[in-house]
């Protein structure tokens, strides 16, 4: 039976609201109203996730909901309620299928394997956007900056796009969340749309006009009222799993899940800072989650309270289980140590929302090729990149040249953000490139990585956590 509002007896009724305003990304004019109120509450796979706005309703008059580019794209067409406002596989296969390959999402400008990829057919409409049909993936194209430390020198390319060049690359990555933003430190994976001296809300004004003449191939920027139209929109969503297929809804018994404690967490640049950069003056904290310290010591014997239990124990691993972190570009380096004794949370160290709090670029293996256990990053293509700072030169072989492709520098080779954890369940595959297809796959590929030795118990519990965010 559903409910009005969070219950742990049933799922909120507005999920139904949820996705139908997902169907507007299809052109659906379902919608005579202005506005839809929130809690806005959609199923996933391991319950059910939920969004709360800050002005207490989702206003369908916003640009973000508007057509204001030449190819049919929305903001929505990519950063879909009901999955965690991104995509999912699942979801953009069923536009698929129920527009035979024509929903504004299928473009070729990015959403092809190949910008001149053929399209004219549902077949080669299918070969076309295998990523992002398989991964949620897009093709960004950026080209290499005049003076890089560095030189493509090969590329091993799957599709043999002629786009796709030792100057001009080809980089598939999946669209971030279009919730939560007032936990941002960096805006995009490679923080190319984060700029020293401005404010976040004016480095999303910047990505939302670059998407809108980049993804959307508007031919006009959007104008200074519409970003901050769309600006304010996305600032005021705050996201987060709400119930929990195993432990039911995750607000009960004194734990703090679900999106209504989010709009009141604290957050400013450096909060938290790992290296030392707190503007206050606190030492890092590493026990940054507590939202369901209540339920580590639950009594009860049913199945219920043993998810629970899990769930608590997870996030205890979280804050507390030791990790030697060794070989990431960007804190090893930055801190001078070879073997950095830390947690999960030394680099999720935002409280209670789990990202980084200062624009602190990684790279932790995700785009190496051969690829580490746990992830598949079939259908990328492989570049040899030489590094000229060394010598003799430093060859590296990638499926991502990462920050390096704003920057120039070889030091960052690899390197992307950490995404707000926060809404996890309603959002996979996960990584940048969605080489990990399930968060159980993500808790594998760090127990190899960096030899942390979770019992089986142990990387349950973490993943329960997980989905449970």
């Amino acid at each position: 039976m559903l409910k009005s509002s969070d219950s742990s007896r049933g799922f909120p009724s507005r999920f139904i609201l949820s996705a139908a305003i997902g169907l507007l990304a299809f052109g659906s004019q379902l919608f005579a109203q202005r506005s839809v109120p929130t809690p806005l509450v959609s199923l996933d796979s391991n319950g059910a996730v939920s969004t709360v706005s800050t002005t207490g309703a989702i206003d369908l008059t916003n640009p973000f909901f508007k057509k204001i580019g030449t190819n049919g794209r929305t903001c929505l067409s990519c950063h879909v309620p009901s999955q965690g406002w991104t995509i999912s596989p699942p979801e953009v296969a069923l536009r698929f299928l129920t527009t035979f390959g024509t929903d504004p999402i299928f473009r070729p400008v990015d959403g092809a394997v190949c910008p001149s990829a053929k399209v004219a057919t549902v077949l080669e409409r299918v070969s076309a956007y295998k990523l992002l049909l398989k991964k949620g993936l897009f093709r960004i194209s950026i080209p290499v900056p005049a003076g890089a430390q560095f030189s493509i020198v090969s590329i091993e390319d799957p599709y043999s796009c002629p786009e796709t060049t030792t100057t001009q690359p080809a980089l598939y990555r999946r669209p971030l969340p279009a919730t939560n933003l007032s936990f941002l430190a960096t805006v995009m994976w490679d923080g190319r749309e984060t700029f020293a001296g401005e404010s976040i809300a004016q480095d999303l004004g910047s990505q939302a006009s670059d998407a809108t003449t980049g993804h959307a191939q508007a031919t006009v920027a959007p104008s200074a009222d519409q970003l901050a139209q769309i600006v304010a929109f996305e600032s005021s969503l705050f996201t987060a799993q709400t119930y929990d297929n195993k432990a039911g809804a995750l607000n009960v018994e004194g734990a703090q899940g679900g999106p209504h404690t989010l709009p009141n967490e604290p957050f400013f640049l450096g909060i938290n800072d790992p290296l030392g950069g707190n503007p206050s003056g606190a030492a890092f904290n590493p026990n940054v989650f507590n939202l369901y310290d209540s339920w580590l010591n639950l009594a009860g014997n049913d199945a219920r309270s043993a998810a629970r239990r899990a769930i608590a124990r997870g996030e205890a691993l979280f804050d507390t289980f030791p990790i030697s972190i060794t070989g990431v570009a960007g804190l090893n380096d930055a801190l001078g140590q070879p073997t950095v004794k830390g947690t999960c949370s030394t680099c999720h160290d935002s409280p209670n929302v789990g990202n980084h709090s200062l624009s602190m670029a990684l790279n932790i293996g995700i785009a190496d090729y051969p690829a580490h256990p746990g992830l598949d990053i079939s259908g990328l293509p492989v570049y040899t990149v030489r590094c000229n700072t060394t010598n003799p030169p430093t060859i590296m072989r990638i499926t991502d040249i990462g920050r390096a492709m704003v920057t120039g520098k070889c030091a960052d080779v690899g390197k992307t953000k950490g995404p707000i954890l926060r809404g996890l369940s309603a959002r996979a595959p996960y990584f940048h490139n969605g080489s990990a297809g399930t968060l159980k796959d993500v808790v594998t590929f760090y127990n190899m990585r960096f030899n942390m030795g979770l019992t089986l118990q142990q990387q349950s519990d973490l993943v329960a956590f997980l989905k449970s965010l």
